[in-house]
Order: C-alpha cells, then sequence, then structure tokens
C-alpha cells in the first residue's frame, strides 16, 4: 500500500487534552456496580466489598471523571434512598432497566471508591421524577460542611468532611422519549435552569452539564440544543454529546470509517455553543462532554424482568471495535479545544472493557487502546496533516486508510496511528517539520489473528497490545510498518 505520510508542527496546537477525556460511567444497571465492581461475596472482594481484581484492571485505565448513577438510572433515582445504614436502606424496582435496586451501593460508597481509584467525581442528578431542589439538596449533602440539615445527614453517615463534587449532570438524555420524565426542550431547560441556579446558589464552584442531544438521530438534533443552552445560559457550563456506533451491516470499512461521523457531531454541537455564545454576545459559551460513548449494538437486552443485577447488554468485543475505539479517541484529541469530558460507558460488566464471570474477570479488546491512549494523554494536541491513500466507506464517506491523533509533552511526542486496512500492512513516515525526532520510547501495537477476533475467558489474550519496535529513525524522522487492522501508541524523544 501507498506510503501515508504524518505531517507535524509544534506551532499548530489544537488545545491542550483535558485529562478528563478518559473518564467512565459507573450506572446502576444490570452488574455494572453489583457482581461489577461492588461484590462482598466475591473472593477477591475487599474490606468494603470492592472486587480488587476488577479495580487493579480499571487502574492499568487511570480513568479520570467517573459518572454516577447513570445513565436513564438516574431519571428515577432518589439519592437520599442511597445513604444512611444499609439495612435500612430500601429494596426498590427501578423502571429504567426494570430491575430490583437494593440500595446497597450509594452516593457515600460511590465518593469512597473515587477516592480509592482517584476517580474525579461526576454525578448525575434526577430531573426526570425528582425536583430541582431535591438536585440542590444532593449538593449540600456532598459538598456542604457541617452546620445545615443535609451537610450534618453526611455528617452522620461517617463523613465529616465535603464529598467536593464538582462535576454534575443536569439530568440524563431528557430529549429521548423512553426517558422517565422525558418533556420537550423548552420544559427540560426550565427545569435545568431551576435546578442549576439553586445548585449553583449552594456551591459556586460547581461546573453543570446540560443534556444536549443524546443522538444524531433525533428529530430534534442541534434545535433541542439550542433551546436549551439559550435558556440556561452562563449556568451551563458544558452540554453533554452520547453516541453508540455499531456494525450491524457487517461492514467492516465502513464501520472503521466511523470517524467521520464522530467528528461531525462534535463540530456541530460546538458550532451551536459558537452560534449561543455570539446571539447572547458573552465571553463565556458552553463547552463538551461527550458523557456517554462506546460501540454497541451486538447485545439488545435491556429488561431485567424485575431481578438483582441481571445480565443486560454484555456486549462481547473484537479486534475492528478496538479499532473504533481508538478512533474516538483520536476523534476527542484533534478536538481538544472543545471537547473537556468524555466517559465511555460503561466500565465493568455491562458494554464494558471488562467482563467478570463468578470470581473470574476477563480484560476485552477495548481496553487495551484506551489504556494505550490514557498512559500517553499528558500535552497539547497537535493539528496532522494526513497524506496517503483513502477508501470510500459505504456510509461514512471518504477515509485515510491511516487515522491519528498526536499529543507533544515538552520533549515527547506521541502519535497515535490505526491502520484501517483489512488486508495490508502499512508504512507510516512521521515528520514534525520544526524539530527532529531523536528516539522512540516504549511504543505499543493492538492487533490480532483478524477484524473478528475477540478475547474469551477460555482464551484470553487473542487480542492485546504488545511492545512495537517496527519502527525505524532516519534523518529526524520516522517510519512505522503497521500490521492490517492494528492500532499503534509511539511516543518519540525530540531533539
Amino acid at each position: 500500500m501507498e506510503t501515508t505520510t504524518i505531517e507535524l508542527h509544534s506551532g499548530f496546537q489544537v488545545g491542550p487534552v483535558d485529562p478528563r477525556i478518559f473518564g467512565g460511567v459507573l450506572e446502576h444497571m444490570g452488574r455494572a456496580v453489583y457482581s461489577g465492581v461492588y461484590d462482598p461475596d466475591c473472593a477477591h472482594a475487599d474490606a468494603e466489598g470492592f472486587r480488587t481484581d476488577v479495580l487493579q484492571a480499571l487502574r492499568r485505565l487511570d480513568m479520570t471523571a467517573m459518572r454516577y448513577p447513570g445513565g436513564n438510572f438516574a431519571s428515577g433515582y432518589h439519592w437520599m434512598d442511597g445513604i444512611g445504614p444499609r439495612e435500612q436502606r430500601p429494596v426498590v424496582r427501578e423502571l429504567a432497566w426494570q430491575s430490583i435496586e437494593p440500595n446497597q451501593f450509594g452516593t457515600d460508597e460511590y465518593i469512597g471508591l473515587c477516592r480509592k481509584m482517584n476517580w474525579t467525581p461526576m454525578l448525575t442528578v434526577n430531573l426526570g421524577t425528582g425536583t430541582p431542589e431535591e438536585a440542590r439538596n444532593w449538593v449540600e449533602y456532598c459538598n456542604c460542611p457541617a452546620g445545615t440539615k443535609y451537610a450534618d445527614w453526611r455528617v452522620a453517615n461517617g463523613n465529616a468532611d465535603p464529598h467536593g463534587v464538582r462535576l454534575w449532570c443536569l439530568g440524563n438524555e431528557m430529549d429521548g422519549p423512553w426517558q422517565l420524565g422525558h418533556v420537550p426542550a423548552d420544559e427540560y431547560a426550565i427545569r435545568a435552569q431551576q435546578a442549576a441556579k439553586m445548585m449553583k446558589d449552594v456551591d459556586r464552584s460547581i461546573e453543570l452539564v446540560v443534556c444536549g442531544s443524546c443522538s444524531i438521530d433525533m428529530p430534534t438534533y442541534l434545535e433541542w440544543d439550542r433551546q436549551v443552552l439559550e435558556y440556561v445560559g452562563d449556568l451551563a457550563d458544558y452540554v453533554s454529546l452520547h453516541r453508540y456506533v455499531g456494525n450491524r451491516d457487517d461492514d467492516t470499512p465502513d464501520f472503521l470509517a466511523i470517524t467521520n461521523s464522530i467528528d461531525r457531531q462534535i463540530e456541530e454541537m460546538d458550532a451551536v455553543c459558537r452560534f449561543i455564545q455570539a446571539k447572547r454576545r458573552n465571553k463565556k459559551r458552553a463547552y463538551l462532554c461527550f458523557d456517554e460513548w462506546n460501540v454497541w449494538y451486538k447485545n439488545m437486552q435491556m429488561d431485567g424482568a424485575g431481578k438483582f443485577a441481571p445480565h443486560l447488554i454484555e456486549e462481547v468485543y473484537n479486534l475492528e471495535d478496538a479499532l473504533v475505539v481508538a478512533g474516538f479517541l483520536n476523534s476527542f484529541i484533534r478536538h481538544a479545544d472543545v471537547l473537556k469530558i468524555a466517559n465511555i460507558a460503561q466500565i465493568v460488566n455491562v458494554i464494558a472493557p471488562i467482563l467478570t464471570r463468578g470470581d473470574e474477570m476477563l480484560v476485552q479488546s477495548i481496553f487495551y487502546p484506551f489504556e494505550m491512549f490514557s498512559r500517553r494523554r499528558d500535552g497539547i494536541s497537535l493539528q496532522p496533516v494526513v497524506q496517503g491513500p483513502t477508501y470510500e466507506g459505504r456510509t461514512n464517506g471518504q477515509a485515510h486508510y491511516i487515522d491519528t491523533s498526536a499529543i507533544l509533552n515538552g520533549r515527547q511526542l506521541s502519535v497515535f496511528a490505526t491502520n484501517r486496512n483489512l488486508a495490508e500492512p502499512a508504512t507510516v513516515h512521521v515528520r514534525l517539520a520544526d524539530c527532529s525526532i531523536a528516539g522512540l520510547d516504549s511504543a505499543e501495537v493492538l492487533t490480532g489473528p483478524d477484524a473478528k477476533a475477540a478475547n474469551s475467558f477460555e482464551q484470553p489474550e487473542v487480542v492485546c497490545s504488545r511492545p512495537f519496535t517496527d519502527v525505524r529513525l532516519a534523518d529526524g524522522q520516522a517510519t512505522a510498518e503497521l500490521p492490517p487492522v492494528s492500532a499503534a501508541a509511539i511516543p518519540f524523544r525530540l531533539a
């Protein structure tokens, strides 16, 4: 295949890469919480009931903002059910996933897990069946010093110091008719503005995410966002985007070209934010929060049938899915100037990089690109110019065979490159116009026998990252040979 050249210049900077784009979602859905991160009966459970094997794997991902308790679950969740002595917490039937929720894991357990894992707490308030005042009270419980009603409840529950939650989502997917408490944009905007005002009155340091369009296929796409941002105004620090993608037509080249659509979604939402800023003649603008994203299309089991911790949407991921996850991360880095938070949904069992089976644990293919990027996330995003062969995706249009992004961190340049060719290796030439490449640090490549290859409990390392050494340096430039259907993370030392 014809050589691809990635041209870079240290002065062509997109913006700092916000570490919060490497966040996740922990939702009370299926086996994400119970049998996932929290399982007191598991052989690997610590004194607090957390699965140490799962947490050890998650530490490798070095996640940041962890969104909780949902997701759709949040629109029927009342946070006061999940605090206080466990034996006094109510067992309820939750309606989002038709499951039994015992409330044994709630706000204080979540905060304890965040501290254990060095995650940034990110709470989603209930603006479906809940009220703006209930959201305001949750902020007091989490963030205020002792001396008032809800802060004193926290102290009584064993937490003298405030939890200090800075990120709050104003509901979840409120544009969707499936959502508990769904209302039109103008009604949601009123509800969100009321909650935002009271929440920031309690703690002016918090940052708020308003619900944006949850899908590019929604009939209200972008118009919903315009209405909400225009009404909520300066109280909105971020607007949310959601995206789940899949290969339903078994067209792998088109599936791998989905990055075109992800780029476009980010740019369209950013255009709405800029429009509202201009219309309001305001210095402040809302930035983007991609607080749900992943590959999901194979397992659509979403009805818990009144069971506790049912098996719901436990996707098995293959190599092509992992390359699409790399594509999401490349897109996020390429848009570092406007995209500030992102949360892969989810982290354990439910459409997740990790699966459990009893006391066993499996690391899935999509775990590896996240780990490869997260290890090298610090620095400034550079704007890459790609010159090389392209192909035509059936629905996603023309795409380069090589998908890429780059991060400059002092004298280190990390280049991420995915070869979307199913049959041929790719020669990739990397050139930094204003500086010489002097050396290669520890590089990794993710590949497997074919695009459909997947890990299993019986064969757990069919698709995994490995050291990558097929890189040559000459005259201050680099040339890498990428296998077919592969993704590489290549950190260079600069002269």
